[in-house]
Order: C-alpha cells, then structure tokens, then sequence
C-alpha cells in the first residue's frame, strides 16, 4: 500500500520536474531517440494522441519515426506534477499550440525503472474552449521545475 506521507516528496517532484523538461525539450525539438527512451521499453506501453494511439515500444517508435518536426511552438501552463511514493508519479499539463485555438491536454504516468524514470502510459487531447462543458477552476499546485 501506497503511504500518503511519501506523497509529493519534493526530492521527487524535483527529478519529475527534470525528466518532464527533458521530454518537452525532445518532443519540440523532434529527438526521435531521446522521445523514444522516454517510454518505457515494453509491449505494454501505451499512448492515446489527438488523432492516433499506440500500444505497445514497437508502434510508439514507428509512430515516432513518421512523425514530422512539429510545424508550431507551444506554451504549456498549469503543470501539476504529482508523487506516490519514491517510484511512481503523474504528470499533467494544459497546452496552447501556435497553429489551433484548441486548448490540449497532456497526462504522462512516470514510473522509476531500473534505468530511470519512464512513461508507462500516456494520454494527449484537444478541445476547443468553451466546448459546452461547465469550467471548474481549482487552486493550482504549484510546481517547482529547476
């Protein structure tokens, strides 16, 4: 069982936050290698995208190797990094693309490995403002990125 004490342990959020910042760097820089070491090398490893998924390393790194350079800048706002413990850990963030008024949401579950923190499952989505759905605002957590 998961100790709600070790939850957030700033140590940890810490390393998230550096490994988060590594993958945002790689993603926009389209480091097809470094985007791929990222997730965790396994059959089990998924990612659902705005218009395509991928279950399993082998369809990550053929999606990865047809993607092109990102053709946009984004700004990413209300990150919340959260820890369970020293080893597991989620990511969620809001982003606004240069090239769309959708507004995009981007969840990664991090789980340390032997070889260091890696995505286990992730989840990418856009929708536009004001889609009918009623906003709920929270108070933000802040996150400490070095």
């Amino acid at each position: 069982m998961m100790d709600p004490h070790h939850f957030d342990e700033p140590a940890v959020l810490a390393e998230l936050g550096t490994v988060f910042q590594a993958y945002e760097l790689a993603l926009m820089g389209n480091d097809v290698a470094a985007l791929n070491a990222f997730f965790w090398q396994d059959p089990r490893v998924t990612r659902y995208g705005i218009a395509d998924r991928q279950w399993g390393i082998a369809e990550l790194e053929a999606y990865r190797a047809a993607t092109p350079a990102p053709a946009f800048t984004r700004r990413l706002e209300h990150l919340r990094l959260h820890a369970f413990g020293p080893d597991m850990a989620v990511a969620q963030v809001e982003f606004v693309r240069s090239d769309t008024p959708l507004r995009g949401f981007q969840t990664q579950t991090w789980v340390r490995l032997p070889d260091g923190w890696r995505i286990v499952a992730a989840h990418v989505s856009m929708i536009p403002l004001g889609c009918g759905m009623p906003t709920i605002v929270a108070p933000e957590i802040p996150a400490t990125l070095p």
